[in-house]
């Protein structure tokens, strides 16, 4: 299969990111001397400036990190809360089961406090020095790229609702065009500000101290003062009080092992589990045999999909809140059970049932919304950066937070996360509203190890696309011997069977789209099984834009890819 870029080899240090600029900006610091951790802040801080439509400054930043000095994995959630004054019935009361667009679905922002937290536990560098790039994209602009362009165009109306979004978004009253310089002046005056609150602190107290001071500028300071003044001005429940009392958590990762390779994920407060837990429900498949993108391969990949989506639907939620059974959920007992409810000639035409995996018995879906009639699912936002340095340290993180269903904070210049989206209404549904729960997230980033060492980061945006995407470029590499540009490029497919993660939460049973690449018999014999199929174009970023790092331990070179669906990019050294 021949790939349209060549995979990116290194033997120092690559990094891979969903924006082109974003991963020069990471690049910039490895050459300086940073580590992998260093390096991922300083491109994710970028990806906040430079794809500002789909992420954000003060959204969300889930992050799995492998130190090499002790092997250890670590994740940060990189998520917030709702606050304190929201209560389970909030919605319910107010608007009839509905998460409006605008600021009572805002949570804490949660990606601040975890950039700085992985700078502080695991980098070498200063807020200022990561973050410099980024304040310079903001304030001296960059150009404007084709989807972001794009993207506003298509939501001008959702901008147009609030001036503070207006002024940023459509700043000559309409769209900028691709190729005109975009510039943030509110938000890099923001990241300013945090950069001279370090400084003047670690001048007297050293690098801790100082990365402390850039945090409590944003959570006890100005910005939160700012931030939640207006939101409450603007009937949010949010105050400074959920800033001041907000931090970051280090969470235990979900793995399972795959052909010997150890594979990380961000545990149920988001949807990392689907992804081990597909993979655990195909390990006695022989998927090499089927063939790659074979009938029998997408039909048997898209049902095991299926299968975990429900679990994720009727188990997932925040588990400092709801007993979610993971360990249950993650074993191979539960995959073994789990493979036999997928018929080799007939899909699942809607969603399946959830299972027990104490008992290994089916539990009845509940909380199914009405099934969607035929307009097209709606993207999802995120961007995805990874990083593996010279010492062995690796870094994959998922950063979001789109832009056009919350307002930007006035004079500020970022939005307070409208993560809220994610959740559920109904105080009954494990991922429903609550002060101080997170929502459900899709951001997923995941981290997989070999031997022990870092082997292969990995991650896309694309909302619920993102388990699906990624378990097929994990496949196309470690099943099909694909590297790793090629496994990215190949076609893809994804489906909907399943209610989605956002507000209003839609459903489309048996829904198969398969990007065009794959061919019309292909597609009828999907169809014949009772898969709902549609065509995607031949590739589109609706199907993802993954980015991965692959490392060949016994030759030392690291193997870097970057979706062409997106403005993604990869370099090395």
């Amino acid at each position: 299969m021949a790939s349209k870029r060549m995979t990116i080899m290194g033997t120092r240090h690559v990094v891979s990111a969903g924006h082109y600029l974003a991963a020069h900006a990471g690049f910039q610091i490895l050459e300086a001397g940073g580590n992998a951790i260093d390096a991922g802040v300083a491109a994710g801080i970028a990806i906040d400036v430079l794809q500002t439509d789909k992420v954000n400054f003060g959204g969300v930043a889930p992050q799995i990190i492998y130190t090499a000095k002790d092997r250890k994995v670590s994740c940060i959630d990189g998520l917030g809360v709702w606050p304190k004054a929201i209560t389970p019935d909030y919605f319910m009361q107010r608007h009839g089961g509905k998460i409006p667009p605008g600021v009572e679905r805002c949570v804490v922002p949660a990606a601040p406090d975890a950039w700085l937290t992985a700078l502080s536990n695991f980098g070498t560098m200063s807020f200022a020095d990561v973050a410099s790039s980024a304040i310079r994209f903001a304030s001296e602009g960059f150009p404007m790229h084709g989807l972001m362009s794009q993207f506003i165009k298509d939501n001008v109306a959702s901008y147009a609702r609030w001036p503070s979004s207006r002024k940023v978004f459509l700043p000559k009253g309409r769209p900028p065009e691709e190729g005109e310089i975009f510039k943030q002046a509110d938000l890099a005056r923001t990241l300013t500000f945090m950069a001279d609150e370090e400084r003047r602190a670690a001048r007297k107290k050293g690098r801790k101290a100082g990365l402390k001071a850039a945090r409590d500028a944003f959570y006890k300071g100005d910005i939160a003062r700012e931030v939640t003044r207006f939101i409450e001005k603007e009937g949010g429940p949010m105050r400074f009080e959920d800033f001041a009392g907000f931090k970051v958590n280090f969470e235990p990762t979900v793995r399972t092992r795959f052909n010997g390779i150890d594979l990380h994920a961000c545990g149920p407060w988001s949807q990392g589990p689907v992804l081990p837990m597909a993979l655990n429900i195909l390990k006695n498949f022989d998927l090499k045999a089927m063939g790659h993108n074979s009938v029998d391969y997408i039909h048997v990949v898209t049902e095991a999909l299926k299968l975990a989506f429900s679990d994720r639907h009727n188990h997932f939620g925040d588990p400092k809140f709801v007993k979610v059974p993971i360990a249950g959920l993650m074993s191979d007992r539960y995959g073994q059970w789990r493979r036999t409810l997928i018929s080799a000639e007939k899909a699942w035409t809607e969603m399946p049932p959830a299972g027990d995996p104490k008992h290994l018995r089916e539990i009845p879906n509940r909380w199914m919304p009405e099934p969607q009639p035929e307009e097209a699912p709606g993207p999802g936002d995120t961007s995805y950066l990874c990083v593996i340095d010279k010492d062995g340290n690796a870094f994959s993180c998922t950063p979001s937070d789109g832009s056009n269903q919350t307002p930007i904070i006035p004079g500020v210049g970022i939005l307070c996360s409208g993560r809220g989206t994610q959740s559920w209404a109904d105080p009954t549904h494990p991922s429903s509203v609550a002060p101080g729960k997170r929502p459900r997230l899709t951001p997923s980033p995941a981290l997989a190890l070999k031997g022990g060492k870092a082997y292969m980061p990995f991650g896309t945006p694309g909302g619920d696309v993102q388990p699906q995407a990624m378990l097929q470029v994990f496949l196309n590499v470690n099943v099909f011997g694909m590297d790793a540009q090629t496994a990215i490029d190949a076609p893809r497919f994804a489906n909907y069977t399943y209610p989605g993660s956002f507000e209003p939460h839609p459903y489309y049973p048996g829904r198969l789209y398969l990007e065009s690449r794959i061919d019309a018999p292909t597609r009828d014999e999907l169809a014949s099984r009772g898969h709902k199929v549609y065509e995607w174009p031949e590739s589109t970023w609706l199907a993802g834009a993954v980015c991965t790092i692959v490392a060949d331990h016994k030759t030392g070179v690291l193997h870097g890819g970057a979706d062409a669906r997106r403005p993604a990019y990869v370099l090395g050294w």
